[in-house]
């Protein structure tokens, strides 16, 4: 039932920005909900912001203290995580999903369809 893919990650310095991509692969994506998840090395997945697919519902998680937000272009089917001042904590493999609740989902288990996730390294 279709693919996703993320894309923007890579080496990254401290105090840098950068801007996560996550783009249906193989049909048409209409009513949804996306969330962006981040693991660390040596620690659990953990959700870090989520956006309904009408722009009306998001969730982002206060650990990251406003430097993240997520966004969506409509005309192309893309959700976007922007990602500014980053930290060495924000070091991880970022993932994308999708679910089609009709609702912000925050959970792993909530969700239907995974990317493969995006390296992001931050150094000092």
């Amino acid at each position: 039932q279709g693919q996703l893919v993320e894309s923007g990650g890579g080496l990254m310095q401290t105090g840098d920005s950068l801007r996560l991509s996550c783009t249906p692969s193989g049909r048409a994506f209409t009513m949804y909900s996306i969330g962006w998840f981040r693991q660390a090395p040596g620690k659990e997945r953990e959700i870090v912001a989520a956006l309904t697919w009408d722009g009306r519902e998001t969730f982002r998680t206060t650990s990251v203290k406003g430097r993240f937000s997520i966004s969506r272009d409509n005309a192309k089917n893309v959700v976007y995580l922007q990602v500014n001042n980053l930290e060495p904590e924000d070091t991880g493999i970022y993932y994308c999903a999708l679910t089609y609740r009709g609702g912000i989902a925050t959970s792993q288990g909530d969700y239907d369809y995974w990317g493969q996730g995006t390296q992001v390294t931050v150094s000092s």
